[in-house]
């Protein structure tokens, strides 16, 4: 029919955003999840003739096609199908049409131009109607990212603030996070972090058609995430000096990183470390429609030469020989988890994926990892695609010590083999408190079957680089240790070592410690004792030395010996880096040629307190109180807050606070006015320039307006 025309289009944003729960995106253009079906009404200059159907056209990317599953032409059927793009026209009255649209449950992901004309009309004679956003759906059977639970799919898909743990295994701290995914923009930033990607850029219209399937887009996005190879959104920094750019624990979320990156023209944004990676990752693949959660790994491997054991060499003080150690063991790391099933090996390994955005190790010349399964990883199938062997390794490396001699001749030390992987740690569901997820990561350090399962990674990785002979591995010192050497446990000492925390240890005071040393015979022991004690990054990379003693003891038979350690605050206060980490080791060299290595990581603490003064609601100011101390024996000057919360503010706020005298505490007050019910997260920070920074959050839950 000649002449016809649609004139409007009504999308009905309201009831397609709470029908796929997308509501939460700030618009205007409409935010949909594929395989599920959408409504809008279309209005016409003059009604349709009975004969007439309306044909539709949807096209994402360039150079758009059928043939890529970026393109599909299709026209208004009374049947759904549900493999394919369909049309169902719902009512009919006069000059308007309501239709629905349903995407197949394996649509590309991202930004799409609909358009329409009708049956009669020529082929070029389309009208642009507008264009959507389909995102993956948790909430779709047929979906590979679907997760049954209702109670996971709001943490974590919908949940735009979280906790990252930190700290050392003994001390686990929570750290505040926003994630901040449905903040203006930032859909927007995440679809053209995919276009930034490297894949993209070398072939585009390819790169579109494989976003379907959250394997290839959860890889891209961890290689975008760090800038090693491509502008990618931040640059990492581990040396402890971030001049031109932010300390990474400045950060409290995603959101003022992404808007950085992007407003700065796709220059990385200066720095950041495993959390903030894993914080920026959690947030663009929650945004995206993927479930998606932050794990935290303590004392986390990073196995250099890829031979599953983690090789220290240390002097005769128990201090790490840097030149010589290759591998390093991280008080903790920081990674994701993602949610989906694994198409290309098989259903046993679907669920929940590793993905690593910080930059270690290259995989396929890129510097990303993953997703590995958490269940390939836990069952020893280091084999399968993507990364197996290193995520293997961070959690169930055995941790091998060196006493490395003057002579260059080396002895091993004995050590703790089960160190590795400790307090594999995510948020609850639904609330802040930790879960110890290590079980799904490995079998009982120590038990039978985790040993069987290592030794079981040990062969296939081997058998991944060599066939049928014994593989030789180059090590520190340019010489090569035989497989089984590795295997080979050190003699039990005859004694017993821990340092034990007579006072808490806190920022800014003197820390006092004992080495508890305990004789295991009946016959009495001389032990020479090394102690050294080191600042610290995360990394567990000394920064400056601030103990160094020896003391001779002499235990009689099952005797227990205290050897009193002190360290004052001028003696560490200058070397303290932002971790606010220390590590202490006492290399103890029992008569009959026994060594025992006994090492502890200290995390100082610090304090500040949050208070919400009065009722929190929608477009209501509310009074918050933060009571901030300064940690340090000497005044402080030139101190700030630094406040941010998605749906509590706009963006971040900064409040001076007065100088403070020695210890003394102050009262911060400031005004908030929330946008958005339900719970939302508070983060403070105290940054001054004498101390690390100090955080703090809490949970407000905000009610709607009467």
């Amino acid at each position: 029919m000649a002449g016809i025309r649609v004139t409007e289009v009504d999308w009905q944003q309201p009831r397609n955003g709470t029908a796929h729960h997308t509501e939460e995106y700030p618009g205007p253009v409409l935010v949909v999840r594929r395989g599920q079906r959408f409504t809008f009404t279309l209005k016409m200059n003059k009604p349709l003739e009975s004969k007439e159907t309306l044909v539709f056209t949807v096209e994402t990317g360039p150079q758009a096609s059928e043939a890529l599953h970026t393109k599909a032409v299709f026209q208004t059927t009374e049947l759904e199908v549900h493999d394919a793009w369909t049309a169902v026209k719902e009512t009919q009255a006069e000059n308007t049409m309501t239709v629905s649209l349903i995407s197949p449950p394996n649509a590309v992901i991202g930004r799409y131009q609909l358009s329409t004309r009708v049956s009669s009309s020529r082929r070029n004679s389309d009208r642009k109607l507008g264009e959507f956003i389909l995102l993956f759906n948790p909430w779709c059977p047929e979906d590979a990212v679907f997760l049954a639970s209702e109670e996971e799919r709001q943490e974590y898909v919908l949940s735009d603030s979280g906790v990252i743990f930190r700290g050392v295994e003994k001390h686990i701290r929570a750290q505040g996070w926003n994630f901040g995914q449905f903040e203006e923009d930032i859909l927007n930033i995440c679809l053209s972090i995919l276009d930034r990607s490297l894949s993209h850029q070398a072939d585009p219209a390819t790169d579109v058609s494989r976003r379907h399937d959250p394997i290839y887009v959860t890889r891209a996005i961890s290689a975008m995430v760090n800038s090693n190879n491509d502008r990618g959104v931040v640059q990492g920094q581990w040396q402890g000096k971030y001049g031109g750019g932010t300390s990474p624990l400045h950060w409290s979320g995603s959101v003022a990183i992404l808007h950085k990156w992007f407003k700065g023209r796709f220059k990385p944004v200066k720095y950041g470390q495993c959390w903030v990676f894993a914080g920026v990752m959690c947030t663009v693949l929650r945004c995206l429609g993927i479930a998606t959660r932050v794990v935290s790994n303590f004392n986390s491997a990073h196995d250099t030469d890829r031979n599953l054991t983690v090789d220290k060499y240390v002097d005769s003080f128990g201090r790490t020989l840097e030149d010589l150690t290759e591998d390093s063991m991280w008080n903790f790391h920081v990674w994701n988890e993602s949610w989906f099933a694994r198409q290309d090996l098989g259903p046993s390994y679907n669920g929940w994926q590793v993905l690593d955005a910080t930059p270690q190790e290259e995989s396929e010349g890129v510097f990303r990892c993953g997703p590995a399964s958490v269940t390939a990883i836990r069952e020893g199938d280091v084999h399968l695609a993507h990364d197996g062997p290193f995520v293997f390794a961070e959690v169930n490396a055995d941790y091998v010590t060196w006493l490395w001699n003057e002579d260059e001749s080396r002895e091993r030390v004995y050590s703790d083999t089960k160190k590795i992987g400790r307090c594999i740690s995510t948020k609850a569901v639904g609330s802040d408190s930790r879960v110890d997820i290590t079980s799904l990561y490995k079998y009982p350090e120590g038990s039978r079957k985790e040993r069987q399962v290592y030794s079981k990674a040990v062969k296939k990785l081997f058998s991944m680089e060599v066939s049928g002979r014994r593989t030789r591995v180059h090590r520190a010192g340019g010489r090569g240790l035989w497989r089984d050497d590795l295997l080979e446990p050190a003699t039990k000492p005859c004694i017993t070592g821990k340092f034990k925390v007579l006072e808490p240890l806190v920022l800014g005071h003197d820390l006092k410690l004992a080495l508890c040393l305990g004789n295991l015979t009946y016959q009495a022991q001389q032990v020479q004792v090394n102690l050294s004690g080191a600042t610290i990054l995360y990394t567990r990379r000394p920064v400056a030395e601030i103990l160094h003693e020896s003391h001779a003891v002499k235990l009689e038979p099952q005797e227990e010996k205290n050897i009193p350690i002190a360290i004052s605050y001028s003696q560490y206060k200058k070397d303290l880096t932002e971790d606010k980490k220390i590590l202490l080791a006492a290399m103890c060299l029992v008569t009959r040629g026994e060594k025992l290595l006994v090492e502890k990581d200290i995390t100082l603490e610090d304090f500040i307190t949050i208070k919400v003064l009065g009722p929190a609601v929608v477009g209501v100011a509310v009074t918050v109180e933060v009571m901030v101390v300064n940690p340090l024996s000497e005044r402080v000057e030139n101190c700030m807050l630094t406040v941010e919360g998605s749906g509590l503010l706009q963006g971040q706020l900064s409040i001076n606070v007065p100088s403070l005298e020695p210890q003394e505490k102050a009262s911060v007050q400031f005004n908030i006015t929330p946008s958005r019910s339900g719970p939302r997260q508070l983060q403070v920070d105290l940054v001054g320039p004498h101390f690390p920074d100090i955080k703090g959050f809490v949970i407000i839950h905000v009610a709607t307006a009467n």
